[in-house]
């Protein structure tokens, strides 16, 4: 029998009601102290995530029970850095550490206990399992926000609810409501703009293209970033703008300008010599022509493939109109070709040319890009993939067509290209978002493959700070590899979830005939409201012909491989998995001379922080966001030395656990994608729980309040660069180097 309905309102009334005081205020004696501290405080749950309230629930008991209990949401087990479906909604294994729970048969009819799970209008309850005294070990939940209950039931698998309520408690996604109604009234806004102006910083009531604040860029004028459509502007934030000047590359007559190309295969062998050039090119993307750039004309940059253990020579010419460089991503080259400015070679000056020595000693799909403000370079264009084939012609299933897939997206307005900062990188706060999805550098591609075949696809996230949820629709997706080649085992996967940087290696069979979409799911948080929004962007089409493979693949298809060999060469690097840690690292953000508006806004955002920034729903407050405001930090707590100030020195051969801490209370924290340049590593663990199938990785996703514990082989020598890379963190500085002495 359904629970009857006045049950159900008055235990989420009790929940909502509990909810408005911290836990530990909430039940008290007769003289008015506290009976319980709260359990998801740091100080209490030591072996917690370095910022337990974003992933723990304290469990609240009804009148009456004298337990208590609290239930942590741990990272369910997943090939990437977070867990979430195939709609983008992030997945939790529920861990419950319950005492004080009396013999439920002194309750009433009842023989167990049963924990529950339910989305807060009680829509949809799921049985999650028994419970009792002790830690234990529950289902997974995958809702934005939900609600635990506990009751008593007469048998651990009624389908239904209907016993007496013990404890109850809700997600800390629950905790942000509309704050409009707390901080942001007209009122307020108009308050803010005030107090601006008499700081010395003032923003009017309406958006003025080249306003006083924006410095000398009444010559080409800043334009609004497109709202969110489900998302109206904040009140307050249409009268200010970026404090710096606004940039796009510009030419004296465009026509002269060559069209850009589709990307050619270059299949290299060992000593072949590359000529790379970077320079300007002209797009037609939808309705728009525009002035982007290019290496050696073409969109994406040419695809080279090499063989493992191969060398090349790149003849490097610089044809922009601004200095850059390239970085061979994830490739453990020789370290004075590794294209980082400053650090491993002077910038590449317009007219100038460098030569690069690129040796591939590891199979897998890698990526070249420049190292010089990304943030423009690369947004605009500039990146390709190289594509190294393993010695062994066995290393990888058999497949009947393989694709190499580069995911990017595209901030545009009506005219063009929204501006770029000058003196600094815009958008600084939570990196640049694209409202034009790009595969390739083209809008919406239609790939190509037959009924029953079995395709490979190399797959490489290029953009600025978007992270992917992507569903192969109508196929069986399994992952096989990331960054530094294959994983220990290939894993049945329903999407992959790919932060910046980061490259999968996934295998799909179509077997229907017809058109399937290629789609980024996921939930976007909508600050302002307190809700989650479903995205469902399509980024490419596979046309399917009602026609067989040639080759059936099926059967190597449905078996899931592992792979010994790279279990072997893992293995020898087990002895240091349970070692102490050998450093630390903590991932923090400062905020100075902020518009009132803003401040306000986001120290009331700072109650909830979503595990991953899906979507840019506060685009004003990112797109006038610079370095003038925005200081994100590499922190070692060790020395309290931040960014390049810190100094890392070991010697070659030395395998290092580094422990990783995205800070929770940073004034808007996200989550940020860190990559280790001319070296690999392993994660061991996210927030305590280990990994159960190892990579080589060199970009690891790190969501927001996460502690990740990885294992650096340092075998290459010279001074690398550790970075965000979110481009426009890492022009705010988010950078350290590792010094590795022979």
């Amino acid at each position: 029998m359904r629970a009857p309905v006045r049950w159900c309102l008055c235990s989420l009334i009790a929940i909502c009601a509990n909810s408005a005081l911290p836990v530990w205020a909430q039940n008290e004696d007769d003289t008015g102290s506290n009976v319980m501290a709260d359990p998801c405080a740091e100080d209490a749950a030591p072996d917690q995530p370095s910022h337990p309230d974003l992933y723990c629930i304290a469990l609240l008991p009804a009148p009456g029970i004298t337990a208590n209990g609290v239930a942590l949401m741990e990272p369910a087990a997943s090939p990437f850095g977070v867990a979430v479906t195939s709609d983008g909604i992030h997945r939790y294994s529920i861990r419950v550490r319950i005492d004080g729970l009396p013999d439920p048969a002194s309750l009433g009819p009842y023989t167990t206990y049963v924990a529950w799970t339910a989305d807060p209008l009680f829509a949809h309850v799921e049985n999650l399992g028994a419970v009792k005294n002790g830690e234990q070990l529950l289902g997974e939940v995958a809702l934005n926000k939900f609600l635990l209950i506990i009751t008593a039931e007469p048998s651990a698998d009624v389908e239904e609810r209907g016993g007496r309520l013990v404890l109850r408690g809700q997600s800390p996604s629950n905790l942000l409501q509309p704050h409009d109604l707390f901080s942001l009234t007209p009122l307020a806004a108009l308050r803010g703009s005030e107090e601006d102006s008499s700081s010395g910083s003032a923003h009017r009531t309406s958006h003025q293209h080249g306003d006083p604040v924006v410095p000398e860029a009444a010559s080409t004028g800043w334009s609004m970033p497109p709202m969110h459509p489900q998302i109206p502007m904040a009140p307050g934030m249409d009268g200010i703008a970026p404090r710096v000047t606004p940039y796009l590359p510009r030419v004296v007559d465009p026509e002269a300008v060559p069209m850009a190309r589709p990307r050619e295969l270059l299949s290299l062998a060992d000593g072949d010599t590359l000529r790379l050039i970077s320079g300007l090119v002209r797009r037609h993307i939808g309705n728009r022509t525009l002035l982007m750039f290019g290496f050696n004309g073409q969109y994406p940059g040419p695809l080279i493939e090499v063989k493992e253990d191969s060398e090349i020579i790149v003849r490097f010419e610089n044809r922009l109109p601004m200095p850059t460089s390239v970085h061979w991503h994830g490739v453990r080259l020789e370290n004075r070709f590794d294209g980082v400015p400053g650090l491993t070679q002077e910038p590449v000056m317009p007219g100038d040319t460098f030569l690069y020595r690129v040796h591939f000693p590891d199979a897998g799909i890698f990526w070249y890009h420049p190292h010089v403000r990304e943030d423009i370079q690369q947004d605009l264009g500039l990146y390709g993939n190289m594509l190294v084939r393993p010695s062994d012609p066995d290393a990888l299933s058999p497949v009947n067509r393989e694709e190499v897939l580069m995911l990017d997206d595209l901030l545009l307005d009506e005219t063009g290209i929204l501006p770029y900062g000058q003196e600094s990188a815009n958008f600084m706060l939570m990196g640049r978002f694209g409202n034009l999805f790009l595969v390739n550098g083209e809008p919406n591609p239609a790939l190509s493959a037959r009924k029953g075949e079995v395709v490979r696809y190399y797959v490489t996230n290029v953009s600025n700070t978007r992270t992917f949820n992507v569903e192969f629709t109508g196929a069986r997706l399994k992952v096989v590899g990331s960054d530094i080649g294959r994983f220990e085992r290939e894993e049945w996967v329903e999407s992959i979830v790919m932060a910046p940087a980061e490259r999968y290696i996934v295998e799909a069979r179509f077997e229907e005939p017809g058109t399937h979409p290629i789609v980024n799911r996921v939930h976007a948080f909508n600050h302002r409201a307190g809700t989650f929004l479903a995205e469902v962007d399509t980024l490419a089409v596979v046309e399917v012909e009602d026609r067989s493979a040639d080759v059936d693949y099926a059967e190597t298809f449905t078996r899931l491989r592992h792979y010994e060999d790279v279990s072997r060469e893992i293995e020898s690097y087990r002895q240091y998995f349970d070692q102490p840690v050998d450093r630390e690292l903590i991932m923090t953000l400062e905020m100075r001379d902020v518009p009132v508006v803003i401040d306000r806004m986001m120290r009331y955002d700072r109650l909830y922080f979503n595990p991953v920034e899906w979507s840019d729903t506060m685009p004003m407050m990112n797109w006038v966001s610079t370095g003038r405001e925005v200081r994100w930090i590499l922190r070692d707590p060790g020395t309290g030395k931040e960014n390049m100030d810190i100094e890392w020195t070991f010697r070659r051969g030395e395998v290092i656990k580094v422990r990783i801490t995205n800070d929770r209370n940073a004034f808007h924290a996200m989550q940020h994608p860190i990559h280790v340049h001319g070296q690999r590593f392993l994660v061991l663990s996210q927030n305590g729980v280990p990994n159960g199938n190892f990579v080589w990785k060199d970009t690891v996703l790190l969501p927001v309040g996460s502690e990740t514990d990885i294992l650096i082989d340092l075998a290459n020598p010279g001074k690398w660069m550790v970075h965000c890379h979110i481009a426009e963190h890492l022009d705010s500085g988010m950078m350290m180097v590792i010094n590795v002495m022979e």
